[in-house]
């Protein structure tokens, strides 16, 4: 297994970088800025400079990974076209690539309420309702995925359990993005998380459950 990971910078991508090393999977992260690329991640990593929304860079930066996991999301910004460029744009490129590259599993972080188009957050230039059209557009591509849906993101970790949902039933909660790592991470080793969507928060009334038992309970 190599990992390709799209927004390996970011606060999620970046701790999905580190579980992926600590895992011993050896790892391609896709950079826009090279300096910063090496400022926050592990030196053992493998950079590639290209951009989700450059089409073109993407083929020969996936080049010989096996697996794809993309934690890409617009900067909040006065730009109206940021999410549709980004959350969805930008992943259709990941999808088309990953097609042509013959990528084994895409796992795709998207976010809580997706589904709920009249939700506070698409306010925000619809920036859920377009990771919803990015989230149809990777079921439809053939492609074995799994859609990681956390609920509201924290830069602090836990100790509270994961609680792990079917689509559309989780509608509230938080989780710290070291556990979302995880998550993603633990999807591309867990054969029934294949062609799922997880919502994901973490809860401390939750029962602690082992990986292959989260996953399977999922509909």
């Amino acid at each position: 297994m190599k990992a390709f990971v799209a927004g390996a910078t970011g606060q999620t991508g970046r701790r999905i970088v580190k579980e992926l090393v600590r895992r011993e999977i050896p790892v391609r992260a896709l950079v826009r800025n090279l300096e910063k690329g090496k400022q926050v991640l592990p030196a053992q990593v493998e950079l590639v400079v290209g951009d989700v929304l450059k089409p073109e860079t993407l083929l020969n930066a996936i080049a010989d990974s096996t697996v794809l996991l993309c934690a890409t999301g617009a900067s909040p910004s006065l730009d109206p076209t940021g999410p549709y460029q980004v959350d969805y744009q930008g992943t259709k490129n990941l999808v088309d690539a990953a097609q042509t590259k013959g990528i084994q599993h895409f796992v795709f972080v998207s976010s809580l309420c997706v589904s709920k188009i009249f939700h506070p957050l698409n306010l925000f230039w619809l920036i859920l309702y377009w990771k919803k059209q990015a989230e149809e557009y990777l079921q439809n591509s053939g492609l074995t995925y799994t859609i990681v849906r956390p609920g509201g993101l924290k830069n602090e970790d836990n100790s509270d359990p994961i609680v792990m949902s079917s689509a559309d039933t989780l509608f509230d909660g938080s989780i710290p993005r070291t556990k979302v790592a995880r998550v993603c991470v633990e999807a591309l080793l867990q054969t029934p998380a294949q062609n799922k969507i997880v919502e994901i928060v973490t809860s401390v009334e939750a029962q602690s459950r082992s990986w292959e038992e989260l996953f399977t309970n999922v509909a």
